[in-house]
């Protein structure tokens, strides 16, 4: 049974180098795996391209053909990949069984309300395949309290169009040091907890036109209770009310109805934090159960596994945020040692290789010598045996004279 990611997500959250990054690390894993592009105006992949839908149609055709502009066109070149689904069916054939990621559009009508991307999805669920999708975000959307807001939205009707095993992931983690100060830690982000802590900043931001949070106002952990809204309501009393402050309440209440939306983190080049997010998607997809590693595992078995990679949001702040440089060192310095152990190891095996030739040389020439000194000693009785032959012949062949 195969299986396979559908990444979607806006423009810019990077797809395209999630699906190289991914591609690179299940093969260094040896997992078999394909990236197929389902987006018709990626001219471009950074990635080695198995199966490609401009070969069927190309964005720039349609919008001369169709008189569309580029998010038209997108529509339509999934609208007719919809109605060819048997060159998709074809070309998946050929991969065998491999681990599939589908790279698609960005355009967020796709997986918020038009229908194909969702049908084609549905139809590779009757084709066999485990499906997953992971919905990708820059982490920039931390950075403002509207945009956080709006991700949420986005994600959850991401959720609720597709109907299938959804992830969603913070990528780009690892520029978090690059934005203002967050005014809650991580995880209050990450695991979607009390969004009435946002409203004071959500307000603040429409009435004072200054996009982001200020950077005097850190380290606030909402995640531990540490502050009450209501106090926070109470400090902002002589701040004016923003005219959208009950559609903010209003949409904060409907997420949190829901309870559905929570975030993985990824930065795409660092290993362990690409491993934690496989293990979450395998998780997600029934690979963990189903693969060639936990094909005998029970459920159990595998929740409670000790050898299992973990970081949650308090790592990933402390990684990225608090402590970035101190761990960026220590890690150069794992490197570099790592380096060492490799070229010492290299060094010391070119050296046993150079003594081990050395002393197969000195055995050969030792060799070589006895089968010389045998040859001579055998060369020399051959000669005596021929002086001595010499001998007993002119004596025999002498002339004897016979006096009368």
């Amino acid at each position: 049974m195969p299986f396979a990611q559908l990444v979607i997500g806006p423009p810019g959250s990077g797809k395209s180098t999630y699906c190289d990054g991914m591609h690179q690390f299940m093969t260094a894993l040896e997992r078999k795996c394909s990236v197929v592009n389902l987006d018709p105006a990626n001219d471009a992949t950074s990635y080695p391209c198995a199966l490609d839908v401009r070969d069927l149609v190309t964005i720039d055709e349609i919008m001369e053909q169709e008189e569309l502009g580029p998010n038209g066109g997108i529509l339509y070149a999934l609208e007719e990949l919809e109605h060819n689904f048997e060159w998709l069916e074809e070309g998946l054939k050929t991969l065998g069984d491999d681990y599939i990621l589908f790279d698609c559009p960005g355009q967020v009508e796709l997986f918020t309300h038009h229908a194909s991307l969702r049908n084609i999805f549905m139809r590779l669920t009757k084709l066999g395949y485990r499906l997953v999708v992971l919905h990708l975000t820059d982490s920039i959307v931390l950075s403002r309290p509207s945009l956080y807001v709006s991700s949420l939205l986005l994600a959850l009707r991401s959720m609720l169009q597709m109907d299938l095993p959804h992830l969603n992931v913070l990528t780009k983690i690892d520029n978090l040091k690059n934005y203002p100060d967050l005014p809650f830690n991580l995880d209050f982000y990450t695991e979607v907890q009390d969004l009435t802590y946002l409203l004071p900043y959500l307000n603040r931001e429409q009435t004072s036109g200054i996009p982001g949070p200020s950077t005097a106002t850190t380290s606030t952990n909402a995640s531990e209770g540490s502050r009450n809204p209501d106090d926070e309501m109470d400090d902002d009393d002589e701040e004016p009310t923003s005219k959208f402050s009950a559609l903010n309440k209003a949409i904060v209440d409907l997420v949190e109805d829901f309870s559905l939306v929570g975030f993985e983190t990824l930065a795409v080049e660092d290993k362990r934090s690409m491993m934690v997010l496989l293990r979450a998607i395998d998780r997600a997809s029934g690979y963990a159960f189903g693969g060639v590693e936990g094909a005998n595992d029970t459920v159990w078995q595998l929740a409670m596994r000790q050898d299992a990679v973990t970081m949650d949001a308090r790592d990933v702040q402390e990684r990225w945020l608090d402590r970035r440089e101190e761990m960026d060192e220590e890690e150069r310095k794992a490197w570099e040692e790592e380096a060492g152990t490799k070229q010492s190891s290299n060094v010391a095996d070119r050296k046993g290789e150079q003594s081990e030739a050395k002393a197969t040389a000195r055995a050969d020439e030792a060799d070589r010598r006895e089968d010389g000194a045998e040859d001579e000693d055998e060369d020399m009785d051959d000669l005596e045996e021929m002086r001595q032959f010499m001998e007993s012949k002119e004596k025999d062949d002498g002339v004897r004279v016979v006096r009368k």
